[in-house]
């Protein structure tokens, strides 16, 4: 099996993952960074984001695993004292795996359409000013937002920036997207929905800004500089993430243990 580190700068994760490099190496795996079978995050969720983004181009042929340098993180299983049963469960491993759905972001300007793909969220924001922004369900118009912006997220991102504009969380084995408001405008003269909308996996959401103006866009962790946009569409991608599934803690565990403060069992 080829086993790649992926790790961020602080000093406790450099000795966390200079540990697991060697142990990986005595236990006979071969370190590969171009073309490993597994990447292994080292650090927090951010740095498991930045790995995704870093071998995004071959998502369908690598399976994660987050060991985790602080505190209990939604995409880490494993903590940074557990490096030995980390390698034994590596070690054990017959490929399987749990697979949650990314975010794929098409978006047109004046001049050019670039693709993202997200693992959390993407969102739209007016720098200044209101954004005015026709917002489509399937291509049919489903409200004229007004506010600060628009937060488009993925079950596994429902926990993130979704969940701090007031939007639900959700099970990461379901396909949904989930679109939150940030900050709208509801008087007697604008309305919005107000609250936040979750979409079958066939669906599609689509804003359309109504200003020619310059619009700040970002992709998880990835922020563009402000420029004319003509149109955002979010939609399921057809390509997954794939954790691999040595031991996978439950979802709703996690949510208890970050949110709620429950102890963890």
């Amino acid at each position: 099996m080829k086993v790649t580190i992926f790790a961020n700068a602080s000093a406790k994760t450099k000795k966390v993952a200079g540990e697991l490099h060697t142990k990986l190496l005595a236990a006979g795996f071969e370190i590969d960074d171009e073309h490993p079978d597994i990447v292994l995050s080292v650090g927090g969720d951010g740095t498991l984001l930045a790995a995704f983004h870093h071998y995004s181009h071959m998502v369908d042929q690598v399976r994660f695993v987050g060991v985790h340098t602080g505190h209990l993180g939604f995409y880490t299983d494993w903590r940074d004292y557990e490096i030995d049963q980390l390698i034994n469960g590596l070690l054990e491993d017959n490929g399987q795996s749990v697979t949650y759905p990314l975010l794929a972001v098409d978006i047109t300007y004046a001049d050019t359409t670039d693709h993202y793909l997200a693992l959390n969220e993407s969102t739209l924001k007016k720098l200044g000013s209101t954004m005015v922004a026709d917002v489509y369900i399937q291509d049919e118009l489903f409200e004229r937002f007004r506010g600060d912006g628009l937060c488009v997220s993925t079950p596994t991102g429902s926990t993130a920036y979704n969940k701090s504009v007031g939007g639900a969380v959700i099970h990461p084995r379901l396909d949904a997207l989930q679109m939150a408001e940030i900050a709208s405008i509801n008087n007697r003269v604008f309305r919005t929905l107000g609250s936040p909308v979750i979409v079958a996996p066939y669906e599609t959401i689509t804003i359309r800004p109504q200003q020619q103006s310059h619009f700040v866009f970002t992709a998880d962790q990835m922020d563009t500089q402000p420029r004319p946009i003509e149109q955002i569409r979010y939609s399921i991608a057809n390509r997954r993430i794939a954790f691999a599934q040595h031991r996978h803690n439950r979802f709703w565990q996690r949510v208890g243990t970050s949110f709620i403060g429950l102890d963890e069992q």
